[in-house]
C-alpha cells in the first residue's frame, strides 16, 4: 500500500477536496455581513415584545416564531465566523469575524433576555387555553415545559438583561485561553524516530507520544509539559476566572451549586454524575492491571506517563491513508443500514471535512455548523489508526446532527449534551468490532484489542478523572479556596496517581497537563464522554445482536433532536442512564478485555 502522508506548508497548499466547503454556508464576506444585518436588525424589532410576550395566544406564537428565526440566522452567524477562525487562528481577518459574530451574539441575547421570564409569568391555566387557541402553538410544548421547570432558576427581565449584557465579558477567560493554547503558544523542536528535527504542536503530539522509539516520547512529553510549565500562571488564572464565572451564574440563580447548574440545563440529576465516579473507583483494579500488562509488554523496569499511548504490541503499525480510511469507516459502519451509510457517503463527498493540519489550524477535532449547513467537521489527520477513528467519531457527531436537523424544526434540531457523545462512539465500537472480526494475523487482533483497552482507559476511565478533578476544584472555589497553579497541579498530580496505580510512574511533568484540556473551560462537559461511551457500547451491541429492530430505534433516537429530555430520548434508544446498568456493565466489559490481553501477551 502506497502511504505518502500528506505535509503543507500553508493552508493555500492543500487542494480543495480535503478542505470544509464554507463557501455553500456563505458565497462571500458580503452574504455573511447581510446575515449579520439581518440578525441584529431582527433583534432590535424583537424588542417589541416586551411586555406582551403573555397577552394573547397570537402574541406568544409569534414572539417564538421570531425568537427561532433570529436565533437560526445567528447559529450560522457565529458558526461560519467561528470556523473561519479555526481554519487559522493567527489570521487578524478571521479573529475580527469571531469577535463580531460573538458580539452579535451578546446582542442577541440581551435583546431577547426579556423572553423567558414573561413565559414565567403566564400560568398554566392560560398556558393550557392558549393551545386549545392555537394549535401551532403545541409544537412549542416541550421548549414551555422545559423553561417552567427551572422556573425557580430564572430571574427578572432585568436582572435577565444584565446578565446577557455580560455575555462578552464572561467569555474572555475562554477566549485568552483559545488564543493562546492555539495560535500564541510555541514547543520546542525535537528529532523524531528518523532522526529528523520536527517541530511538536498540538496535532503531532499524540502521534509522536504513539512512536515506538520510547527517547522520541520523552522528549515530546518533556518538551510539550516544560512549555505549559513556563504558562502554569497564567492557564491556572484563565481557569480560575471561568470557573468563578460558572460559581456566580450558579449562586446568582439560586442553585446549590455550580454542578447541580450544569446539569439542570439537560435535565439530568446529579446522582448520575457521583455514580459515575463511584463505578470508575470500583472498578480502578481492572485499569491497575492494565498497567502492568503495558509494562510487561513493553519490557521496561519501570512504566512513565510518556509510555501510554505508544502500542503496546509490537512490530505491528496501521499507516492508513486518508481514502483508505474512508473505506475502512464504511465498512465498519455496515450493520447500521443503508440510510445511515448514505449519509456517511455524503459527507466523505460533499466536503463536510477539513483533513489536514496546517499552520495556526486549531488543534483536535470537532463536528459543527449550524441548522442551515452542512453539519462540518474538523480533524487534523495523520495516517494513524486513531485518526481513522477520530474520522468515524466525528463524522457520528455529523450524522446524528444531520438526522436531527432533517427531522426536527430549528427549536429541538440541536440535541444535548449528555447525548452528545453516543453516535461518536458508538461508530468507533462498530468500527472496531468489523476490525477484529476480519483481520488474520495474531499480532493486529493484540493491536486492536489493546486500541479498545485504550478507548475505555481514555473515554471511560480518564474522561471520569477529568470529571472528578473538575468536582474537586469547583468545590473548593465554591468554599472560598484559592485556584493557584500549584494547587491544581498537586490535585490532578494526585488524581493520576489514584487512577493509574502503583504500576507507573506518575510522572512529575503530567501534573500541568490540566492546562492544556481546553474542555475544563465547557463546564462539567467532560463526564458525559464516560456515560455517552457507555450507552454507546451498549447500544452497538444491540445493533450487532438484534439487527434491524435496534437498528430502527438507534436511527430514531438520531432523529429525536431535543425533542423530549435526553434521559428519555436515551431509553426510547433502548438505555437507561439513571441506573448505574450501562457504567458497570462498560466497566465489567473492559475487565474481561484486560483478562484476555493478559491471557494473550
Amino acid at each position: 500500500m502506497v502511504n505518502e502522508k500528506k505535509v503543507f506548508k500553508d493552508r493555500k497548499d492543500i487542494p480543495t477536496e480535503y478542505t470544509w466547503d464554507l463557501q455553500s454556508m456563505y458565497a462571500d464576506k458580503k452574504e455573511w455581513e447581510k446575515d449579520l444585518e439581518v440578525v441584529v436588525r431582527k433583534a432590535d424589532d424583537f424588542l417589541a415584545y416586551k411586555g406582551k410576550v403573555g397577552e394573547s395566544s397570537e402574541s406568544l406564537l409569534n414572539v417564538l416564531k421570531d425568537s427561532s428565526e433570529i436565533y437560526r440566522i445567528m447559529s450560522k452567524v457565529y458558526s461560519y465566523a467561528s470556523m473561519k477562525l479555526d481554519e487559522d487562528t493567527r489570521v487578524g481577518a478571521n479573529q475580527a469575524l469571531s469577535d463580531r459574530a460573538l458580539g452579535a451574539y451578546v446582542q442577541v441575547e440581551e435583546k431577547t433576555s426579556f423572553l423567558v421570564p414573561e413565559i414565567l409569568q403566564i400560568d398554566e391555566e392560560t398556558l393550557k387555553l392558549y393551545y386549545e387557541e392555537k394549535e401551532e402553538l403545541k409544537l412549542y410544548k416541550q421548549y414551555l415545559d422545559d423553561i417552567l421547570r427551572q422556573k425557580d432558576h430564572i430571574l427578572s427581565a432585568r436582572e435577565e438583561n444584565l446578565l446577557a449584557q455580560m455575555g462578552e465579558v464572561a467569555n474572555a477567560p475562554q477566549q485568552i485561553y483559545s488564543m493562546l493554547n492555539n495560535a500564541d503558544i510555541k514547543f520546542p523542536t525535537i528529532k523524531d524516530d528518523k532522526g529528523n528535527e520536527v517541530e511538536i504542536t498540538q496535532g503531532n503530539f499524540i502521534p509522536l507520544m504513539e512512536s515506538k522509539d520510547r527517547n522520541v516520547r520523552k522528549a515530546a512529553f518533556e518538551g510539550l509539559y516544560h512549555t505549559y510549565e513556563s504558562f502554569k500562571n497564567t492557564y491556572a488564572q484563565t481557569l480560575n476566572g471561568n470557573i468563578k464565572k460558572n460559581i456566580f451564574n450558579a449562586r446568582v440563580r439560586n442553585y446549590n451549586s455550580s454542578i447541580e447548574a450544569s446539569l439542570d440545563r439537560n435535565n439530568v440529576p446529579v446522582s448520575v454524575y457521583d455514580n459515575l465516579i463511584k463505578s470508575v473507583h470500583d472498578n480502578l483494579d481492572s485499569m491497575y492491571k492494565y498497567m502492568d500488562i503495558r509494562k510487561r509488554a513493553l519490557g521496561v523496569n519501570e512504566l512513565h506517563m510518556y509510555d501510554l499511548y505508544t502500542p503496546i504490541v509490537k512490530d505491528v503499525e496501521f499507516n492508513i491513508p486518508y481514502e483508505d480510511g474512508q473505506q475502512l469507516i464504511l465498512k465498519g459502519l455496515h450493520p447500521l443500514k443503508d440510510e445511515y451509510l448514505d449519509v456517511v457517503k455524503e459527507g466523505f463527498n460533499s466536503r463536510w471535512i477539513d483533513v489536514y493540519e496546517n499552520p495556526g489550524k486549531r488543534s483536535g477535532a470537532y463536528s459543527g455548523g449550524a441548522y442551515d449547513s452542512k453539519p462540518y467537521i474538523l480533524t487534523n489527520y495523520h495516517n494513524t489508526l486513531d485518526s481513522v477513528f477520530t474520522v468515524a467519531h466525528e463524522m457520528g457527531h455529523s450524522v446524528h446532527s444531520y438526522f436531527s436537523r432533517k427531522n426536527q424544526p430549528f427549536i429541538y434540531g440541536g440535541y444535548s449534551i449528555f447525548v452528545a457523545e453516543v453516535a461518536s462512539t458508538a461508530n468507533e465500537a462498530l468500527l472496531l468490532d468489523h476490525m477484529l472480526k476480519n483481520v488474520d494475523d495474531e499480532g493486529e487482533k493484540l493491536y486492536l484489542l489493546n486500541h479498545y483497552l485504550e478507548q475505555f482507559r481514555t473515554t471511560v476511565y480518564r474522561q471520569t478523572m477529568f470529571a472528578e478533578f473538575e468536582k474537586i476544584i469547583y468545590e473548593y472555589a465554591e468554599k472560598g479556596g484559592a485556584l493557584t497553579a500549584d494547587y491544581l497541579s498537586e490535585t490532578y498530580k494526585e488524581l493520576n496517581e489514584k487512577y493509574y496505580g502503583p504500576n507507573i510512574i506518575v510522572d512529575d511533568e503530567i501534573a500541568i497537563e490540566w492546562a492544556r484540556i481546553p474542555h475544563f473551560y465547557y463546564n462539567y462537559y467532560v463526564f458525559q464522554y464516560a456515560t455517552g461511551f457507555s450507552a454507546a457500547v451498549s447500544l452497538s451491541q444491540q445493533i450487532l445482536e438484534e439487527g434491524d429492530t435496534a437498528v430502527e430505534r438507534y436511527i430514531n433516537f438520531l432523529k429525536s433532536g431535543s425533542s423530549d429530555y435526553p434521559i428519555n430520548v436515551l431509553k426510547t434508544a433502548g438505555v437507561d442512564m439513571t441506573t448505574e446498568e450501562p457504567v458497570n456493565s462498560a466497566l465489567k466489559l473492559f475487565g474481561e478485555l484486560v483478562n484476555e490481553m493478559d491471557k494473550l501477551i
